[in-house]
């Protein structure tokens, strides 16, 4: 037998996964060369590893469910829009119809992805009934995720029926929590409530991990009702799965986040009273809480102007020994900033940097920026301008064009040299030419 070295057969690998993507993206059947050169090997059963099969199936909703409008949506909680809970067949009837639909689904081709997801499921067998391939959890929890961003329900119970029929250890905890996952993000909640009650259909128990999903996922909906039902569930006496840290984290930064989404006064004070009722809960319950559940509620506190609650959260963090980070002196910073108390934001970045808790970035500097052109300071303006720059952050257009015009308006143009507007200038046609390749590249044919 042929011997292969480890660099050898991964480059081996990678070009059969190239292979594989450019035959279903020209939608070619994969019994051609492909087969040919692989029946050739001596080596053919170890021409594919779950791990190369994995791959082919990760790259198939990034090829055929994504479109050029895809570019530049943020994958950050804070830039993401609420969701709701979709429905499949009203968006079926729009797309029939030309109707611009929106959401997960936006701009996307139908028949695009009917063509992945057939080539997917072609895939699938070929491997096994070609290569005598053995799936496992790793390739079946891939081709599961993959039905699921398709929007295909009744083909994703189907497949998880065939695959429980084959025996044991292809359908576990894990897959389903990482289906659930997947259709929260979806936007499909009631779908990822249906897999989290069919768990027991496929043999399989809900730990923790798949609670704190499927909470996440109701959350992202604004579904508290359900959330905080199944919370109560897992808080009984002796119950198998009992709460942590994470779970109630979820529930206080949801809170905090959708207090932010309505502009009902009372929804704001009852959903922050409820973000602390289930902090207290937790100190209660002896769970010590992190940066993380801090920061969800000093933002929370901050942005609806209830800044003594957050100054008591700040403080109460540093006794007990949580370290605060960037995002925690931003949230003050922002909301120092917005109330005209530059003072105070400028003494929270000085004490950021002095206490070593983060680094100062663009997001820390442009809220005190904004403030000070707001006020008229120019010097004060000019000063953090540049500190921002030293820090070898790039500000953004519309901050840079902010100062130039309070420099022109006083008169003061000269504050800023020549040097320092061509540094600028230059950072931010590099931003706008790596956001040009990256569109260039989505753009061609098959993507």
């Amino acid at each position: 037998m042929q011997n292969w070295s480890l660099p050898s057969f991964r480059l081996r690998n990678h070009r059969l996964v190239d292979q594989i993507l450019a035959a279903m993206l020209q939608n070619r059947p994969f019994d051609t060369h492909i087969h040919c050169a692989a029946t050739t090997s001596s080596t053919r059963h170890q021409l594919w590893s779950s791990e190369s099969v994995s791959d082919v199936l990760r790259s198939v909703p990034r090829l055929f469910f994504q479109t050029t409008r895809s570019i530049g949506i943020q994958k950050g909680f804070r830039h993401r829009a609420p969701l709701k809970q979709r429905k499949l067949k009203e968006e079926a009837y729009k797309f029939q119809n030309n109707v611009l639909v929106l959401g997960p689904a936006a701009h996307r081709d139908p028949l695009k992805v009917e063509l992945g997801l057939n080539k997917a499921l072609e895939f699938f067998y070929w491997v096994e009934t070609h290569f005598g391939f053995q799936h496992d959890e790793m390739t079946c929890r891939e081709m599961a995720c993959v039905l699921a961003r398709g929007n295909r329900s009744m083909r994703l119970w189907n497949f998880f029926k065939e695959m429980s029929r084959r025996g044991s250890g292809l359908i576990t905890t894990a897959t389903i929590t990482c289906l659930i996952k997947v259709l929260g993000e979806q936007g499909l909640v009631n779908e990822a409530l249906t897999a989290f009650y069919r768990m027991k259909q496929f043999h399989c128990k809900p730990d923790v991990y798949a609670y704190n999903t499927v909470i996440n996922a109701l959350c992202r909906i604004g579904n508290f009702k359900k959330a905080r039902f199944l919370l109560e569930q897992m808080e009984l006496p002796g119950f198998r799965c009992p709460p942590d840290i994470f779970t109630y984290t979820i529930l206080i930064s949801s809170y905090c986040k959708y207090s932010l989404q309505t502009g009902c006064r009372k929804a704001i004070r009852r959903r922050l009273w409820e973000a602390n009722h289930l902090f207290r809960i937790m100190l209660f319950k002896g769970f010590v809480p992190d940066v993380v559940t801090y920061n969800c509620l000093i933002d929370g506190c901050c942005k609806t102007y209830r800044i003594e609650r957050a100054l008591e959260l700040f403080e109460d963090m540093n006794k007990r020994g949580c370290i605060p980070n960037r995002v925690t002196y931003n949230s003050f910073i922002r909301y120092y900033s917005a109330v005209n108390e530059i003072d105070q934001a400028i003494k929270m970045l000085r004490m950021m940097q002095k206490m070593n808790h983060g680094t100062a970035t663009s997001s820390s500097y442009t809220p005190i920026i904004h403030a000070l052109c707001e006020a008229g300071k120019v010097i004060e303006a000019r000063d953090i301008f540049l500190e921002l720059l030293e820090g070898g952050s790039v500000p953004r257009e519309y901050t840079y064009q902010l100062v130039c015009n309070l420099l022109n308006s006083a008169g003061e143009a000269s504050l800023l040299d020549e040097e320092v507007h061509k540094r600028i200038r230059h950072g931010i046609e590099n931003r706008y030419r790596e956001v040009d390749k990256v569109k260039l590249v989505m753009s061609r044919k098959g993507y």
